[in-house]
């Protein structure tokens, strides 16, 4: 009996098998963390030896072993009702008197810690089969909260030992070919972190969509944390840099508001533990965590992170849940576990779900939150609760599950689904964590999806365009792309990537590249920001009540409309350039024609009516403009934040549409005043070569920049004379026209005179082999594409390489 209660101190990363691995982890962290800071709550644990007591004391396994060989694993009803049975019989059991006593002595003992007779504590399971690197078994087994008193105590303790055999941990361990009978169940009594009146939340040490490793995401929300795990609430989310946040910056490159209106907290009576209350409306529009705390949470991943990779020998992301106490304003670590799912992928296997769209696709039935990258097509099968369905319709292989909130508990039918849509839940809860383990595309979080769906109704779910689930009726034309990485030719020519979509970034890491050549302001302010900016400076003054409404609305949680612009544009931009770092980012300031601004939510107000906006009030004549200067201010202030508090240098910036020297000049100056001077903290400086007049006056414009970037569509557009966007001359546009190529050839020449880089972003390369063969020929440093044409733009490169070399050594 001496070795079933052990202090939650004394145990460690080898004592999995007799702990369990959440408790292994914990006294881990306590024994080799705490110096370092990292607050993890006292206890104690119940070693599986105390399991193994109970169950032979109630002569139990037999006659486990007996109902779990009855069920028929292809039938939910069949594992439902042996799991009962399994959990009712183990209820039904008693302690042995030793066993109980010495786990009722130890709780005295920790409430004694805290000069209390009884404290509150959470009662946890700890599996010995749990947080493995081929199975995180997340969310299979149960926690009890605010638990008081020594009866309450037992009464959690025998139900956690029932939780061994959950529905979905039976069907789980069935799946996974793990013995029911070679694991064990450990339990740590822990006290309680007062998050009730905080917060609470999860943390990953990587991003748990793309697996990109060099990020933090935190969510978080009010009061205790089970509304999060359990997908109830969409929470509110962080994402930090780990490179910048190591070198000391305040490296948070992403901060979300969710939707915080409720919140779990203590009961008011013994037979109430908990209970869920709505959030105040004031603490709903603000963050559940302020920066410093963010900033110190992030560290302590890092830490935790660093910590069990170097212990374990190789990369090791971590799972972590934590908790801030809303009496003392301590933050603790309550639950650490090894991340299972992207440490285990393949990196040199790149799947690629592409949705073949056309103008003819419709728009998105419904939107949410995207977990996975995968398409999912089937029929929709709503279910309210595993109790109740629709009336006559069965769970079928391939049927897309739709409900308020997936639980793991469905986890038996989660498997037969081909994807997963929620009204509830965040990108973090067990439900998308566990999807994610199946490989199963889910989109949660998305408000109506139970009103907007019928069953029966045929639908395609699409996780594979960025962070935003789109649903759409009936079938949707895609296909997969599979490449080996380690297969494609080496190339000498640096291939850049033109990244649109910030919340892509991370995943378009993964692809072979030397930086990002083009990453456009216009995509950022027109989906994050979604407001022109005069509007968001000067809405008060206009009679346009609506208007201000949607604007206070849109910056909620933030002091002004200048703060949510710099804010907003500063963390789109950031997260490009932490994806890629260290490798270059060329941010190009906006570039919207006129008639593009008037499109933003207010721009009417302050656009003019042009003739031709294609060639007329865009790029470099906008920002030392007095009508739009206060709006360029803006932007410099987010690539200034980007690069100077977030730390993210490899951030360089590129002007487009700049006619003459002198409006060059003129930019020059308004960029110095506003904080972003070429040179300063090695800020480069590029042109976009798509005016003609760039290219006559090469030699004068590049005495002022540190590299070209020729842009093809605009050049071929003003070489020839026509209007790309008139189908009536589409027949004569082509980049490889040869006033166009004369026009690139002089440029890369002249730039290659002075010095300076010159790069191409553009289709051109990757549309047409013989193109980038004449780039190639031309010495060009570097070509720019977008991400779904790398592979091919790889390949025509090669050749062309190939080509060029054959002739030289001819020549």
């Amino acid at each position: 009996m001496h070795q079933t209660i052990i202090g939650l101190s004394a145990v460690g990363i080898h004592d999995i098998g007799k702990v369990g691995g959440k408790n292994a982890s914990l006294g881990e962290m306590i024994s080799n963390l705490s110096g370092l800071g990292i607050k993890i709550p006292e206890g104690f644990v119940i070693t599986v030896d105390g399991y193994r007591i109970f169950c032979r004391f109630n002569q139990l396994e037999s006659k486990i072993e007996e109902l779990i060989n009855g069920i028929d694993h292809n039938s939910v009803e069949s594992l439902r009702r042996g799991g009962l049975q399994v959990r009712q019989l183990i209820r039904n059991s008693k302690f042995p008197p030793e066993l109980s006593q010495l786990i009722i002595e130890a709780y005295h003992q920790l409430s004694s810690n805290y000069d209390q007779e009884n404290t509150d504590v959470a009662v946890r399971s700890s599996a010995t089969a749990e947080d493995l690197p081929d199975a995180s078994f997340a969310g299979q087994q149960e926690t009890y909260l605010n638990v008081r008193g020594a009866a309450a105590l037992m009464d959690s303790v025998r139900n956690c030992f029932a939780s061994l055999f959950t529905d979905r941990a039976i069907s789980y361990r069935h799946r996974f070919n793990y013995n029911h009978f070679e694991l064990a169940l450990s339990i740590c009594v822990q006290k309680m972190v007062r998050s009730d009146l905080g917060s609470s939340g999860v943390a990953f040490s990587l991003d748990t969509e793309s697996g990109f490793k060099d990020a933090v995401v935190i969510n978080g929300a009010y009061g205790l944390g089970e509304l999060v795990v359990q997908g109830a609430i969409l929470p509110d989310e962080f994402i930090l840099f780990k490179p910048a946040l190591k070198d000391g910056f305040p490296a948070i490159i992403e901060k979300k508001l969710g939707r915080k209106d409720q919140k779990m907290v203590y009961g008011d009576d013994p037979d109430e533990r908990v209970k869920v209350i709505s959030t105040e409306k004031s603490a709903r529009e603000r963050f559940c965590l302020d920066d410093k705390m963010i900033l110190r949470l992030a560290s302590w991943v890092c830490t935790i992170e660093d910590y069990y990779t170097k212990l374990k020998g190789h990369w090791c992301p971590m799972d972590i849940e934590w908790a801030l106490d809303g009496i003392s304003g301590e933050l603790y670590i309550v639950q650490a576990r090894p991340e299972t799912v992207h440490s285990n992928k393949d990196r040199q296997t790149l799947v690629e779900y592409v949705i073949d769209k056309n103008k003819d696709t419709a728009a998105p039935i419904l939107t949410g939150i995207a977990v996975g990258d995968k398409i999912g097509t089937g029929m929709v099968n709503i279910f309210y609760s595993m109790d109740k369905r629709i009336e006559g319709h069965d769970f079928n292989e391939g049927d897309v599950l739709v409900t308020d909130m997936t639980d793991p508990d469905w986890e038996p039918i989660m498997k037969k689904a081909s994807a997963i849509i929620t009204n509830k839940g965040g990108r973090t809860c067990h439900a998308a964590i566990v999807a994610r383990e199946m490989g199963v595309p889910a989109i949660v979080g998305c408000g109506n999806a139970t009103e907007v769906l019928t069953t029966g109704q045929l639908i395609t779910a699409s996780c594979a365009e960025g962070d935003e689930g789109l649903v759409y009726d009936g079938t949707i034309n895609y296909h997969m792309q599979e490449t080996n990485l380690s297969s494609l030719p080496a190339i000498h020519t640096s291939l850049m990537l033109n990244v649109a979509s910030p919340s892509l970034a991370f995943q378009f890491s993964n692809l072979p590249h030397k930086g990002v050549g083009l990453a456009r302001e216009e995509f950022i302010i027109n989906n994050y920001i979604k407001v022109h900016p005069l509007a968001l400076l000067h809405h008060t003054r206009l009679n346009d009540a609506a208007l201000s409404a949607s604007i206070k609305e849109l910056t909620r949680g933030y002091d002004n409309g200048a703060d949510y612009f710099i804010e907003k544009l500063s963390f789109g931009i950031a997260r490009i350039a932490a994806a890629f770092h260290p490798y270059k980012v060329i941010v190009r300031f906006s570039d919207f024609k006129s008639n593009e601004y008037a499109n933003l939510l207010g721009g009417h107000h302050f656009e003019p009516q042009e003739e031709n906006p294609m060639i007329g009030w865009r790029g470099a004549s906008r920002y030392y403009d007095p009508v739009y200067q206060e709006a360029f201010k803006l932007e410099c202030e987010a690539i200034r934040r980007v690069r100077n508090q977030i730390g993210l240098t490899n951030v360089s910036v590129m002007i487009p549409f700049c006619r003459t020297v002198e409006e060059l000049l003129k930019v020059k100056a308004i960029m110095k005043e506003y904080g972003l001077e070429q040179g300063t903290d090695g800020l480069e400086l590029y042109l976009m070569a798509e005016i003609p007049s760039n290219i006559m006056m090469a030699a004068e414009f590049a005495k002022e920049i540190d590299g070209f970037s020729i842009g093809s569509n605009d050049l071929t557009q003003l070489t020839l004379g026509l209007d790309r966007d008139s189908a009536l001359v589409a027949g004569l546009y082509d980049e490889r026209n040869p006033a166009v190529k004369r026009m690139i050839s002089m440029l890369i020449k002249e730039a290659k005179k002075a010095g300076v880089k010159v790069g191409i972003c553009g289709q051109g390369p990757s549309d047409h082999p013989d193109f980038a063969r004449f780039l190639v020929e031309e010495g060009i440093d570097s070509i720019s594409v977008t991400p779904d044409s790398i592979i091919k733009t790889i390949r025509a490169i090669h050749t062309a390489e190939q080509v060029t070399a054959a002739a030289l050594s001819e020549y």
